[in-house]
């Protein structure tokens, strides 16, 4: 018998995720179905929003199932195929998740050209992250001339989000993240104009020595502090994109608001949540304009890269602490 690995969601966790919420399961190997394709998976994403679909509360998405595998975006060779759109060792992407293996429906996978870019690109800078710091910053209304805060700023989707505005013509790009590390990466590889370590003060001093002239445009990937930091420095007609709140996914109560919710009103400011699978129709605009940037080096990116399916539930827990630079993957 052939087998295959699974990495299944075992238990719904209470706060920070455990190893024990995880399994892992040799199975027998799926067959693909009529029209469908067997794919024997390469990489796998690890991703933050994993994190609040562990949970049973009521989100923009269903939970992940307990004793399920569990779901996410993943790239493979197609080791059998019963479709005429894809042949045996043609590269794909698709959706079924942290597993060895898996049996994918034709309409379901995505043919990637590795030559013009290496497969794990997909995952990450011309993946979902990449169209999600695209697509946010649109909801943002940005506008050439703005100042630009960014909020995890070393991450997948934040690194992107602040070289692609000063690629815009921002006027001033500021990040956070939390180690000196991932600031130098910030100024010295990224080209963002200033960055602080949220562990070294207040949020709020810090982002105000970096914008004296106050923000226009804030991207928010944590929560917490750094909202109320930011909306104490956003101008008149300031904007928020809502793209995720890190700091508060374990969080096993209500988490206080922002103090200063008035200045919403002072300042005329405009906080809209989006989400990436809203903007799926920008994709053939976004690599139209992202592809080259990335292929001619304008547009830098950075992996963090943890070999071994089986160490992917300690990836996942490695991520929320921020163990990573840049996207987080698995690497079979």
């Amino acid at each position: 018998m052939s087998t295959a690995t699974e990495i299944r969601l075992a238990s719904r966790p209470v706060g920070a995720p455990t190893l024990d919420d995880f399994s892992i399961v040799d199975v027998e190997r799926p067959e693909p179905g009529e029209g469908g394709v067997l794919v024997r998976n390469l990489v796998l994403s690890v991703d933050p929003y994993m994190r609040m679909r562990m949970s049973e509360a009521k989100a923009y998405a269903p939970p992940f199932e307990v004793g399920k595998v569990m779901p996410g975006g993943a790239i493979g060779e197609v080791i059998e195929s019963r479709s005429a759109a894809f042949a045996k060792g043609e590269v794909v992407l698709h959706s079924a998740g942290w597993r060895s293996h898996a049996a994918v429906p034709a309409e379901q996978a995505v043919k990637i050209d590795t030559d013009a870019a290496p497969l794990t690109a997909y995952l990450g800078v011309l993946g979902l992250t990449g169209l999600t710091a695209y697509a946010g910053l649109i909801e943002a209304q940005f506008e050439e001339g703005d100042t630009v805060f960014v909020s995890g700023a070393a991450g997948a989707v934040g690194s992107v989000v602040g070289q692609l505005a000063k690629l815009r013509g921002a006027k001033r790009v500021i990040g956070s993240a939390g180690s000196a590390d991932k600031v130098a990466h910030l100024v010295d590889e990224l080209g963002f104009d200033a960055a602080f370590n949220y562990k070294d003060g207040p949020v709020a001093e810090q982002l105000a020595a970096a914008a004296p002239d106050g923000i226009d445009v804030y991207f928010e990937n944590v929560g917490g502090e750094h909202l109320e930091a930011a909306i104490d420095a956003l101008n008149r007609n300031g904007r928020i994109a809502y793209c995720g709140v890190i700091s508060q996914y374990n969080a096993t109560e209500p988490v206080p608001g922002p103090r200063n919710m008035i200045k919403v009103l002072h300042q005329r400011l405009t906080i809209r949540g989006f989400l990436v699978g809203d903007h799926t129709a920008l994709r053939p605009q976004f690599l139209a304009e992202i592809a080259p940037l990335v292929k001619q080096g304008k547009l830098r990116y950075r992996e963090t890269i943890v070999d071994g399916l089986r160490n992917a539930p300690q990836a996942f827990l490695d991520l929320l602490e921020g163990a990573n630079t840049g996207k987080m993957l698995v690497r079979l």
